[in-house]
């Protein structure tokens, strides 16, 4: 040592403390706004799985060798950073003495060939990396750049430091040869040529070794000071963000779309409140930690950009710029956050406030103005508004999965763009007005194109062979293999039907033993999921989940299969169904067909010999991994496959995914024009895909280019196609006989295992009612009696039966209530959310008999004091079906459940209900055993029965969740028709003496406007129950009481504002008009005279396109109002309004419009 190497050494020493401090205290910053995300439980476990994804991820380099020469540069480098750091830190010694090397280890042969080895590659690693961003560089706009946006300074800062760290370890190795010799051919074979161009100097040596020190501390201290630099950063966040994907499995954050989360956990919609619950991400801190680790890992590498579809057609959407702007706000508003600022849906303070509530101006003040004006910034806004994301950038996304297939640190683009435009569509109600049709069709009817139920079986009309329809022509899945899922695009799209057609020309060919749904079938709610809608997309889902146990009731899980044709459906049931309850075998098509083939059960013949092109679906391909299975059968039928530059995982997407099939691109080139030209380029005889979203966007795109005169002849078709025309076809006679199923008995085994099926299900269902009737929680003894937790996500709550169970039962008709008062146990049967009510049905299922009687069952003997009552109740419940009383214990079901008088999505519309009676006594059984939720596809035999609603003679309980009001239809129903006229309430025993109710003014009430009866599930749960109730009571003293009880409570959940209609429907209606007074009527009506006849009652709704129903969507509200059912009368103007309740759950912001409503 001299003096030169102790200052040197001291100089390094002193200064790398201020620069660790800085280091460290940036980590600890950076760790902190982390925290400020939203919980994410779900992320740590399993540990050993994640971490040895990461470990494979980190050495094996697996996403980064996706760009080859980037990936063996980067990896040079990487390891460079990584062992180089024992190297770098031997330079404090070095400073001081030169000749200073690790005790043990530092003089080994394996320590110099280290060294060596490390210095070179992380030399020609970086320089490799430098020169592919200089010829990448943006600064020529045709090159569309995928650095266009990132940071260069900062780039240009960190590659400069790894590049004098290469060069620090190889000089201070060559200035030791040099100095004190010891060379070894085998470990030093570089250093020791360069070392002969050095002098032999201790001092040169020192100087280097205090550069190499320097140029790392100098990297920590601009690096601690600029935690927003993810460039440099990555190379600690990225083994976190690879551990803490959301997929413990390894694979990235495809297929099922992330489910809804608040606090932490999935989203039970039954207990939705956006006054509590982030619905979405509507502010920064609506994103999990998760999400922050996300934006601050970003690299900026652009590798999403380059692949983005949106981005290369001029779009203005980049997925590293979505993430590096979320990045740069959240760590400009962390400062507010971090001092405890929070503000409410309207934008006012409500974190920083003082004792009386006002907003704390002495602690705002501490907090930089630059964070405070940073939160006031909207998330999603135009430009001009201040807005972060711009609307154009996140509805432009597809939803395709190119970003997050390429990210080499595991960022999850596409959950953040969902979850920014949940909170569009279901808060702020602002979304692209394309996608108000698309809500509407999907509500009304069942599908995108708002076609006809009935019309998804024209297909099988245009077959040469008979095709089974589950409850046509099968009542049973038994013996049955598959059940085809026809989809939307199947059933009604001509093009797609071709492939439909195919499917199941070859499946009968094979004798694969399917059936069809028909007119059952609805849409899986994949585009309305994408766009945002997750209130719609559930639904359909349970809709579709209701449908399907039905049809696979008493089978086992394993022989549960679906076919499915359409990608979107495929990834839909396949992976997100079972979120929410749907567990079933789904294979796609191509999978299936390619199977047959190898099972030698289809057999082509005839080459097709032509040169065809294949485009891989990204939600069957990049969401699924299913590449090979189109192309083993495009080979099977002896195509020529000639691929596109961009396929497999970098499959350009044909821009119709993330509900962008239903949008106009008013922005750049077309996106399926884009990859029509690159088809083209392969000169094809035919473009073949497996996805009828894929096909309608490809084959708009090859009649454009078609329409210059260039390329005709092109055909765009579905892969089973080919195969088709491979076979030898089959005569029709042949064809029908490979499907058909003969009826058989069962085998003992066969039995043996429907009864086991059905015994777990029933014992599951009887559990759950008998853990609610002790008060229990439901959920915590599940978890305790069952090993395995069902599937999580979107559960219900409540005693309602699942997805396709049987109705549970009920006590039987006249038991004697346990209450005195008639309030037969009614807080021990409150269900909660959508769970559904005493006497409501599931979507599409039978009555649930939690308290009183069915729906449609026979009512009790009538007093004698009212004949005329007793004889239309006995007219109008005697046609009612029988197996509505049906009796089995209720259970909780999953997901989103739908009240009675609903109807499946796309199905026809229910005839109109029997007309209600006006309220009589409260504890008389006869005239009330009518429930209030009759169903509507019963028809009135006659309009004079005197069933009063169920929801009149008890108060409003205060409802949670999703509760949709009794009248309302379910998504894909038609408007019910007018409801038969309901007589006056009679209050007075006495005759009347003034006039009756006009028959042609109550026969005109809107069938599906709610009215202020229609009460909450738990309500009308009470007060369906009249052979419980209590003795009989006289008419005058009953009939106050039900005016007076009706206070308005707040209704949580999602709620949707009266007034409101739901995402996607039309305007309401008005309501029917309320009673003039609260006071009950002095003349009561005669109930035997019919104000309609009952071939009117019974018509069908179609002959009624005129009346109010038909033009009204049934608007949700939130039901908290309980004012009695006024009669349909004509109002004179003099009715007050109703109260206005606060509205819970689905918040609309005052002069936004509605999801679904047209500005």
């Amino acid at each position: 040592m001299n003096a030169l190497t102790i200052t040197l050494g001291t100089v390094g020493a002193l200064l790398s403390l201020v620069c660790w401090y800085a280091f460290i205290r940036g980590a600890l910053r950076m760790f902190n706004i982390v925290r400020l995300g939203q919980p994410a439980p779900d992320r740590w476990r399993p540990i050993v799985p994640r971490f040895k994804q990461m470990v494979v991820e980190f050495l094996a380099h697996t996403k980064m060798v996706k760009f080859r020469t980037v990936g063996w540069a980067h990896w040079l480098v990487m390891i460079g950073f990584m062992l180089g750091a024992v190297v770098w830190f031997e330079a404090y010694g070095q400073t001081f003495n030169p000749e200073f090397h690790w005790p043990l280890v530092g003089n080994t042969a394996v320590y110099h060939l280290l060294d060596e080895i490390l210095g070179l590659g992380t030399v020609i690693g970086i320089t490799t990396l430098i020169i592919i961003r200089q010829l990448n560089h943006p600064r020529k706009p045709e090159r569309q750049s995928r650095f266009a946006g990132s940071r260069f300074q900062a780039a240009y800062f960190v590659e400069a430091v790894v590049l004098i760290e290469g060069l620090g370890m190889i000089f201070v190795k060559a200035g030791k040869i040099a100095t004190y010799g010891h060379a070894n051919a085998w470990t030093d074979f570089f250093t020791m040529n360069l070392a002969k161009l050095l002098p032999a100097s201790p001092n040169m040596v020192a100087v280097f070794a205090f550069v190499k020190l320097m140029s790392g501390m100098i990297w920590l201290y601009i690096v601690g000071t600029r935690i927003n630099w993810g460039v440099a950063w990555h190379r600690f966040t990225a083994f976190p963000n690879i551990y803490f994907k959301r997929m413990d499995d390894g694979t990235v954050a495809l297929g099922p779309a992330k489910p809804m989360m608040s606090g932490g956990k999935v989203l039970e919609m039954e207990e939705a409140d956006p006054d509590v619950d982030a619905f979405g991400a509507g502010k920064i801190e609506d994103f999990s930690w998760k999400g922050w680790l996300d934006f601050t890992t970003c690299t900026e590498c652009g590798r999403c950009q380059s692949q983005c579809p949106a981005w290369n057609t001029g779009k203005p959407l980049s997925p590293k710029l979505l993430i590096m702007s979320l990045r740069d706000h959240s760590h400009a508003k962390a400062p507010y956050l971090l001092a405890g600022g929070k503000k409410d849906l309207g934008g006012d303070e409500v974190g920083l406030v003082d004792a009386d509530g006002n907003p704390d101006q002495t602690k705002l003040d501490r907090i930089p103005q630059a964070a405070r004006d940073e939160a006031d910034r909207k998330l999603v806004a135009d430009a001009v508004e201040g807005g972060i994301i711009d609307p154009e950038v996140l509805w432009s996304c597809t939803t395709c999965g190119a970003c997050v297939e390429q990210c080499p640190v595991d960022i999850e683009h596409v959950d953040h763009i969902i979850d920014m435009r949940r909170y569009q569509v279901l808060i702020e109600s602002e979304f692209p007005t394309e996608l108000a049709g698309l809500f509407k069709n999907l509500e009304n009817k069942g599908n995108p194109w708002g076609q006809n139920s009935k019309d998804r079986l024209n297909w099988i009309n245009e077959m040469d062979f008979d095709i089974p329809v589950f409850g046509q022509d099968a009542d049973s899945f038994q013996d049955y293999e598959y059940l085809f899922w026809v989809g939307c695009a199947g059933a009604y799209e001509d093009r797609a039907k071709k492939t439909t057609k195919a499917v199941a020309e070859l499946l009968a060919t094979a004798g694969v033993k399917f059936m069809v749904l028909g007119a059952d079938e609805t849409c899986t709610g994949d585009s309305a999921r994408r766009a945002g809608n997750e209130f719609l997309f559930q639904q359909l889902a349970m809709q579709n989940i209701e449908t399907l146990n039905t049809v696979f009731d008493g089978v086992s899980r394993e022989k549960r299969k679906i076919v499915v044709t359409c990608a979107h459906c495929f990834n839909a049931l396949g992976n997100e169904y079972p979120q929410v309850g749907g567990d079933y075998e789904v294979v796609h098509h191509t999978q299936l067909l390619n199977r047959l083939v190898r099972q030698k059960k289809l057999i082509p013949v005839a080459s097709v010999s032509q040169d065809i092109t294949y485009h891989d679906p990204c939600y069957l391909g990049r969401h699924n991994k299913v590449y090979d299975a189109p192309r083993e059968l495009m080979a099977a039928s002896g195509s020529n496959l000639k691929e596109m530059p961009r396929h497999g995982e970098r499959s350009m997407c044909c821009g119709a995914g993330g509900a962008r099939m239903w949008m106009e691109e008013n922005i750049g080139k077309r996106i399926n024009i884009d990859r029509v030209d690159e088809a083209l380029e392969t000169n094809p005889k035919k473009i073949a895909t497996g996805c009828p979203f894929c096909r309608v966007m490809l084959t708009d795109g090859v009649t454009a280019r078609q329409e210059g005169g260039a390329h005709e002849g092109v055909e765009v078709v579905d892969v089973a196609q080919l195969m088709l025309e491979s076979i030898t076809r089959v005569d029709s006679s042949v064809l029908s006989e490979n499907i058909k199923v003969v009826p058989r008995e069962l085998t003992p085994e066969e039995k043996l295992e429907s009864e086991k099926i059905a015994e777990v299900e029933e014992k599951g269902r009887v559990e759950e009612v008998e853990v609610a009737a002790e008060g229990v929680d439901p959920e915590e003894a599940t978890e305790k009696a069952q090993p395995a937790k069902a599937a999580g996500g979107l559960k219900m709550k409540g005693l309602a039966k699942a997805p396709g169970a049987k109705a549970p039962g009920a006590k039987a008709p006249g038991a004697k209530s346990e209450n005195a008062d008639g309030d037969t146990a009614a807080d021990a049967s409150k269900p909660k959310g959508l769970g559904l009510a005493g006497g409501a049905k599931a979507p599409g299922g039978k009555g649930l008999q939690v308290k009183g009687k069915a729906p449609g069952a026979k009512s009790a003997a009538p007093k004698p004091a009212e004949p005329a009552a007793a004889e239309s109740t006995a007219d109008a419940t005697s046609e009612a079906p029988a197996e509505a009383t049906e009796t089995k214990p209720t259970v909780k079901p999953k997901g989103l459940a739908v009240k009675s008088g609903f109807k499946k999505p796309g199905a026809k519309a229910p005839g109109k209900p029997a007309a209600a009676a006006a309220p009589t006594a409260e504890a008389t059984p006869a005239p009330t055993a009518e429930t209030a939720d009759a169903p509507a596809d019963a028809p009135a035999e006659s309009t004079d029965t005197s069933a009063a609603p169920a929801s009149e003679s008890m108060p409003t309980v205060k409802p949670k969740g999703l509760a949709v009001k009794s009248g309302f239809k379910k998504p894909g129903a038609k408007a019910p028709g007018k409801p038969a006229a309901a007589p006056a309430p009679a209050a007075e025993p006495e005759p009347a003496a003034g006039p009756q109710a006009p028959a042609e003014a109550t026969s005109e009430a809107p069938a599906n406007v709610p009215t202020e009866a229609s009460a909450p599930e738990s309500a009308a749960t009470e007060a369906s129950a009249p052979e419980s109730a209590a003795p009989e009571a006289t008419t005058s003293e009953t009939s106050a009481p039900v005016q007076e009880s009706k206070p308005t409570v707040k209704a949580k959940g999602l709620a949707v504002k009266s007034g409101y209609k739901k995402p996607g429907a039309k305007a309401p209606g008005k309501p029917a008009a309320a009673p003039a007074s609260a006071e009950p009527a002095a003349e009561p009506a005669e109930p035997a005279a019919p104000t309609q006849p009952t071939q009117e009652a019974e018509a069908p709704t179609e002959s009624e396109p005129t009346t109010p129903a038909q033009e009204t969507n049934a608007p949700e509200s939130t039901a908290t109002e309980t004012t009695p059912e006024a009669p349909a009368e004509t109002s004179n103007g003099d009715a007050p309004a109703p109260p206005a309740a606060k509205p819970g759950g689905l918040v609309f912001r005052a002069g936004a419009k509605a999801p679904g409503r047209r500005k």
